[in-house]
């Protein structure tokens, strides 16, 4: 796994971006033996967290952890959730974990592009390439998800926090939150990011659920999911895996378009009658890079 904006050329003449994470999952960055656990799981990415997971008189330990992380070069992409730029305590954050094996911010609470183009300098000044994930947590944030969205370049995506927009909906059912997940879906497309990413499930005792929510959250047109403990993640990586129906599926896409590459052609028609130009064949390609990641 990389991060969502590295690209590399793959199938013929196909420019293919590398797969997206299906998982991210949350560890408190004040636990060392939980962080442990979380880089030998099956989750794609680890979010270390130094937000709402860590209180108030352990900020700095858990910044110090994760910079100590990010020093050993772990063996999955690292993203790390810093505290609110309200907080007061974003920007000592971003200067702890600005190395070259982060792959990522993810910044909560956003409702505005200047929040973004905030975490954007901060790491430019520090000479970082990390992506930024912002999370929509907030009616106003929901508003201006294509304005997040589109930002700045290095977005590579939005991510989903309900519990704070439930509260701030004041959302009765959970149907209350399908305009909002809609809403950020559409926003991270057309901005032309990786797919929206859902939000946690929150009850651990529930694998019924979460696997019926992820269906549901992956038929909206979610691309991956949070989660807050490994055992969640076995389901997370199934539901956003592509069926064997979608790698064939995907695989003549690429084989046709290949084919009308070697014959000088910008554009396919794949075996059944879909027109394949570049932006098709690439999604294409991507489906097939994540058919081969472990499930498990």
């Amino acid at each position: 796994m990389t991060t969502p904006q590295r690209a590399v050329q793959g199938g013929g003449d196909i420019p293919r971006r590398l797969p997206a994470p299906r998982s991210y999952l949350y560890v408190p960055a004040t636990r060392p033996e939980l962080i442990d656990k979380a880089l030998a799981s099956r989750a794609d990415a680890v979010v270390l967290d130094l937000e709402d997971a860590v209180p108030p008189d352990h900020k700095a330990a858990a910044r110090a952890n994760a910079a100590a992380v990010l020093a050993s070069a772990p063996p999955k992409p690292i993203y790390v959730r810093v505290n609110g730029l309200a907080s007061g305590l974003a920007m000592d954050d971003l200067a702890a974990v600005a190395t070259d094996h982060l792959a990522g911010v993810r910044i909560p609470k956003v409702e505005g592009p200047d929040e973004v183009e905030a975490v954007r300098a901060a790491l430019d000044a520090a000479g970082c390439a990390a992506v930024v994930v912002p999370l929509i947590e907030s009616a106003l944030g929901v508003e201006r998800a294509f304005a997040i969205a589109s930002a700045h370049p290095s977005v590579a995506t939005l991510a989903m926090g309900e519990a704070d927009l439930r509260a701030d909906l004041r959302a009765a059912a959970d149907q209350g939150l399908d305009y909002a997940r809609s809403r950020c879906v559409l926003a991270a497309r057309a901005a032309r990011r990786s797919p929206a990413v859902q939000s946690v499930h929150i009850r651990l005792d529930d694998e019924t659920g979460l696997r019926l929510s992820t269906v549901r959250g992956r038929a909206l047109g979610f691309g991956g999911r949070s989660a807050i403990h490994p055992a969640q993640v076995a389901v997370i990586n199934d539901v956003f895996s592509p069926s064997e129906e979608e790698r064939a599926r995907a695989a003549a896409i690429v084989a046709a378009y290949q084919e009308a590459q070697t014959q000088g052609l910008a554009v396919a028609v794949s075996p059944d009658g879909e027109f394949v130009d570049a932006p098709v064949a690439r999604d294409a390609a991507e489906v097939l890079a994540r058919y081969e990641l472990p499930r498990d």
